[in-house]
């Protein structure tokens, strides 16, 4: 009864947490509704160029920097599980202290890193006029984007995911509010884009930082001088988010590549396999919530170092996370041209992703062992392994490509890069896996000095 009863109590946790961040996730694509639909109208199509070019450019530069977010939530989780409340208090502060310290520098680089950024993204001239006007704006909200990943992430960590989507809906409600009026009422054009997300931006920190100052009185200790202004504290930090920079550079080099092959076969091939990639998106965003969950429930587990509790957190979100993987592949392949026709309205584009769509069945059923592993790892601060896996996928990933592009025939060249990408993705839950179950026998699970440990009282943070 006991098991029955923490079972369903793993359950309850996960769906708490997982929820509240699907919700957030979805407001993310509405922005980029209403921004099109902004910008669209303006008389002239080089805006809404200018906007997308530029709007790319920060999409790839901050997931760069993603780490804040997901380190900060491994080690506040873990120190949660501790109830050490003073590292809690002070893990906050230095990873506030490194986000505004890479988004200063971001900023004083600026010039040269929205040049070689442009120039990558290869636009036409007008347009990266304009995206260089638009990002140089955008550029001054670094600082506040930076210190918004750490807030989430700390949250997160305290296992308080409610905060995410509230910080999230503001920051989109004020930017979309911001847009019409900028654009709409006071005639401005992509710079009007720009300078709305950077108040929304800075609004979203002013209420993140009143929610911090909120939380910091429940909580015990004081921040400590030592830890937050001497190098040599950040060490753990440091090497958490390094690995983690690490793993999204393979990750986005990944996506690149597959972006950068598909357009090699023409516009509209590169069109469509951009339609499908929409529904590896849309998947993504009720995953994530689930793997996020898993993050907080995981690293409480391994900081009371209390195993039991780490299991059945990782098969809760395992249930939740194959129910929407199978809800997803049944959709697009009961809905999925219908969904195509939702996105593009070209005929040709249409008809070429309609082609691939059976990739589309596939792959949420092999890609969510690697989304709900990344959030288990992530909440043990088992980093390394998070990046050897990107690392060892693409060593799979590239000659799977070019094998299947040598025997594939002509009409077959992008159903051969949809199945080396699907390799990729396989690889990478496999080697997850692998790591998984390798600790399970070894360090995650009980040993003989964990006595004392086991009996730390359940107490919430």
């Amino acid at each position: 009864m006991a098991t029955l009863n923490s079972e369903a109590s793993a359950r309850r946790r996960i769906w708490t947490l997982g929820w509240p961040i699907i919700l957030s996730n979805i407001t993310v694509p509405l922005l980029g509704l209403v921004d099109t639909a902004v910008v669209g109208h303006l008389p002239d199509s080089r805006y809404l160029a200018g906007v997308t070019l530029g709007a790319t450019l920060f999409s790839f530069l901050y997931w760069g920097f993603g780490f804040l977010r997901m380190g900060t939530t491994g080690l506040t989780s873990q120190a949660v599980g501790r109830e050490s409340d003073s590292e809690v208090r002070n893990l906050l502060g230095q990873a506030l202290l490194m986000a505004m310290g890479i988004g200063a520098l971001l900023i004083l680089f600026s010039q040269p890193l929205i040049a070689v950024g442009l120039w990558l993204l290869d636009g036409s001239e007008v347009a990266t006029r304009l995206a260089a006007e638009y990002a140089q704006i955008r550029i001054l909200s670094a600082p506040a984007v930076l210190a918004n990943y750490a807030i989430l992430g700390w949250f997160l960590g305290q296992q308080n995911s409610r905060v995410t989507l509230a910080i999230l809906v503001l920051t989109n409600s004020v930017n979309i509010a911001l847009d019409l009026l900028f654009v709409v009422g006071l005639g401005m054009t992509s710079d009007g884009v720009a300078w709305a997300t950077v108040i929304a931006d800075y609004t979203a920190l002013a209420f993140g930082g009143w929610l911090v100052l909120r939380q910091l009185k429940l909580l015990q200790g004081r921040f400590l001088r030592a830890r937050l202004f001497r190098p040599a504290a950040y060490g753990e930090l440091l090497q958490v988010n390094a690995n983690l920079f690490l793993r999204t550079l393979g990750l986005l080099f990944a996506m690149a590549f597959f972006t950068s092959r598909g357009a090699a076969q023409g516009d509209t091939v590169l069109a469509a396999n951009a339609v499908l990639m929409q529904f590896i998106m849309l998947t993504s965003y009720a995953l994530d919530g689930f793997a996020h969950a898993a993050e907080a429930t995981t690293g409480r587990a391994v900081g009371r170092r209390r195993w039991d509790e780490f299991g059945t957190s990782v098969r809760a979100a395992t249930e939740f996370s194959l129910i929407t993987a199978t809800a997803a592949a049944l959709a697009f392949a009961l809905g999925g041209h219908q969904l195509i026709a939702l996105l593009t309205g070209l005929p040709e584009v249409r008809a070429t992703a309609g082609e691939y769509l059976p990739w589309m069945v596939a792959m949420p059923l092999i890609a969510v062992w690697s989304y709900l592993l990344d959030g288990v790892f992530i909440g043990a601060t088992a980093i390394r392994e998070m990046r050897n896996s990107i690392f060892l996928a693409l060593a799979i990933y590239l000659p799977a490509w070019w094998l299947t592009q040598q025997a594939a025939a002509p009409d077959y060249v992008n159903h051969a890069l949809w199945l080396s990408f699907l390799i990729f993705t396989a690889a990478r839950s496999l080697v997850l896996a692998g790591y998984y179950w390798h600790h399970r026998r070894g360090r995650w699970c009980h040993q003989p000095n964990d006595d004392t440990a086991q009996r730390i009282p359940n107490r919430s943070v």
